[in-house]
């Protein structure tokens, strides 16, 4: 069935309305008519079977029918900071990562950033990055937020780590990969802070200050990525082992371990 976004606010109305996106969607793409079921989301983990009651090219209005139990998401909470690329690369990591199921996106300004921009397009893109999020969440059936955070610099994401069980950046000129990186290390995984430099790389006095602030580096493996690709396959790793898309490990991953 189709999902739709609906605003938290709106279901506790009698009639619920649907924002003017989707009920353009609903109606011209679709050709859905009134009377037609659909599912609906609110983006906190509530999903909702609902009836089309009126319909027309900026409004509609349905009838929830019952409340129904959301997909959960990951095990794990992963807030992953990425310095700024060029904005496409942006948007497209925003979406695909949401579809992983990240939990949180921060953007965050390196030294090697090449775009820095001001204050207004910040706003431009964060309304954007929501926006792309809602579509993300109806293709991943996806029923909670990925957060979008304020762009921040690069020191304000080392402020982070003590409020994370594993603190993660991925670097270039790291040879260990992400599970011998980890070896060593041990407790229970349950939020994780990845970070990932901008085209450029991080500097050499970045990673000093990350490993400082308790920050573990990994590699991603011995092929050269570009700066987009590195941080889909670093989140789809994580995933993967500490996530719900494979090994689910929560724990210290032993150095004897089979991933090698």
């Amino acid at each position: 069935m189709r999902r739709f976004f609906i605003h938290p606010k709106e279901i506790s109305n009698l009639t619920p309305a649907l924002a003017d996106d989707e009920a353009r969607h609903i109606k011209n793409v679709l050709r859905l008519k009134p009377g037609d079921n659909i599912r609906l989301f609110d983006g906190s983990g509530c999903e909702y079977d609902a009836k089309i009651i009126t319909l027309s090219d900026n409004s509609a209005e349905v009838s929830i029918l019952h409340r129904i139990d959301s997909v959960d998401d990951p095990p794990v909470e992963i807030t992953f900071a990425q310095a700024f690329l060029k904005a496409r690369k942006m948007d497209l990591l925003v979406r695909q990562l949401t579809e992983l199921g990240i939990s949180k996106w921060i953007p965050f300004i390196a030294k090697r950033s090449v775009p820095k921009p001001d204050a207004k397009h910040l706003f431009t893109r964060a309304e954007r990055w929501k926006k792309i999020v809602i579509e993300a969440l109806k293709q991943s059936n996806r029923g909670r937020f990925t957060e979008i955070g304020e762009t921040v610099s690069f020191e304000d994401i080392l402020g982070l780590a003590p409020d994370h069980d594993l603190k993660i950046v991925f670097w270039e000129n790291e040879s260990k990969p992400l599970h011998r990186a980890l070896s060593s290390n041990t407790g229970s995984y349950r939020k994780i802070l990845a970070m990932m430099g901008p085209e450029g790389g991080f500097t050499p006095e970045e990673i000093e200050d990350a490993r400082a602030a308790g920050f573990v580096t990994a590699a991603l493996g011995p092929r050269t990525l570009r700066a987009e690709t590195a941080s889909i396959v670093a989140c789809a790793l994580l995933q993967y082992l500490f996530g719900d898309m494979g090994k689910n490990v929560l724990t210290k991953i032993p150095a004897s371990n089979s991933y090698s």
